[in-house]
């Protein structure tokens, strides 16, 4: 793999944006999910680009984020020079973030082949990932926008999904797929026949093509986007280039690359692939990947002393959590805030933040 990559110009962007409320209350506005050790000891940002530094100098590799998470982002990532962490001025969702990375590497370097990889994403198997980019890299290289989709092993509904075409070409093991379409997360009936069928996969919107290919599609499926992109790529890094940004920048639609691109072109492609993929959406997600055994009790960040307690998971900032006479729990203990839910019910505590949104509590969100 190592002479592979050495004779490629790989880059990669990794988006950093969002809260992730369904991981409340660990994950807040100041403190994100990507910034949190889960399921640790590192956090899932420095995770995302320990997996990919074997594939490219870290000077290739940039982080698009908000200006309240720089500082952050920058103190977990000392390795990156500091121009690589892209600030942007407010949110406007992945295509404009994953555009603006690709609009600054097509001019460092207009041959690139980049790769967009979400900062909040949990890989059991970096090397398969890596087989799995550089089989990616194989049909970019001709031209393909390019997506590894994950084979699904249940019928998830928070999943999107890709409908697998006929192949294209064959790289160590992978077969690269035209994409049919793009499915919108399915009810349960439909998708169990998705995963029946044996033809669609999961959509974890990780992205290969070549930085000049993404942007041609910009210039013609997102053309207000790309003229804004190419304006503020122009300047990046010259005197007064942030005041021209914080101008420039809100006038953007906010858009997604799924959305905005890949949905809607006619050069997609698809990497089925399977290295152990998780988004990690919500706290039983977190307890289903450490569980090491059925009815297995699982500790995160603190000491946990379990007395006559099942299938429950403790999420602690270093307090000893003491438990007793229960189980499908989900605890989770912070400076200011203490969670005991079901684990069934995991996926609504996205309810208690839009409750506290509501009622103008805002300090705790």
């Amino acid at each position: 793999m190592g002479e592979l990559h050495r004779t490629r110009a790989l880059y990669a962007v990794i988006p950093a944006g969002g809260s992730g409320t369904r991981l409340w209350p660990a994950s807040r506005k100041g403190q994100p999910k990507f910034l949190l050790p889960l399921p640790g000891p590192r956090s899932m940002l420095q995770a995302t680009v320990d997996r990919l530094s074997p594939l490219m100098p870290y000077s290739n590799i940039y982080v698009v984020t908000g200006s309240p998470h720089a500082v952050a982002v920058a103190r977990q990532l000392p390795e990156l020079p500091e121009g690589n962490i892209l600030v942007e001025p407010a949110p406007r969702g992945t295509g404009p973030a994953i555009g603006l990375g690709a609009a600054l590497i097509a001019r460092r370097d207009p041959h690139a082949v980049m790769g967009s990889f979400a900062a909040d994403h949990h890989v059991t198997e970096p090397e398969r990932f890596r087989a799995a980019v550089l089989a990616a890299v194989r049909a970019a290289e001709q031209g393909s926008l390019v997506t590894i989709g994950i084979k699904p092993t249940y019928p998830e509904t928070g999943y999107g999904y890709i409908r697998c075409g006929r192949p294209l070409l064959e790289h160590d093991g992978f077969v690269i797929h035209e994409v049919e379409e793009f499915k919108e997360k399915p009810d349960r009936a439909t998708a169990e026949s998705y995963l029946g069928s044996g033809r669609y996969l999961w959509n974890a919107s990780m992205f290969v093509w070549r930085a000049s290919t993404l942007l041609e599609e910009m210039r013609r499926l997102l053309p207000e986007v790309y003229q804004t992109l190419e304006t503020i790529a122009a300047i990046w890094g010259e005197p007064g280039y942030e005041e021209k940004l914080a101008e420039l920048w809100p006038q953007l639609p906010e858009v997604t690359i799924d959305n905005g691109i890949m949905e809607r072109s006619d050069r997609v492609a698809v990497v089925p692939a399977d290295f152990g993929w998780t988004d990690l959406g919500d706290w039983h997600s977190l307890g289903e990947l450490l569980g090491a055994s059925e009815g297995a009790n699982i500790a995160v960040g603190c000491p946990v002393i379990a007395e006559d307690t099942e299938s429950t998971l403790v999420y602690g900032r270093g307090r000893t959590v003491v438990t007793l006479g229960v189980k499908n729990l989900v605890i989770v203990d912070t400076e200011d805030v203490v969670l005991v839910c079901d684990r069934s019910r995991a996926q609504d505590v996205r309810r208690i933040v839009r409750r506290l949104e509501e009622e103008g509590k805002l300090l705790l969100i």
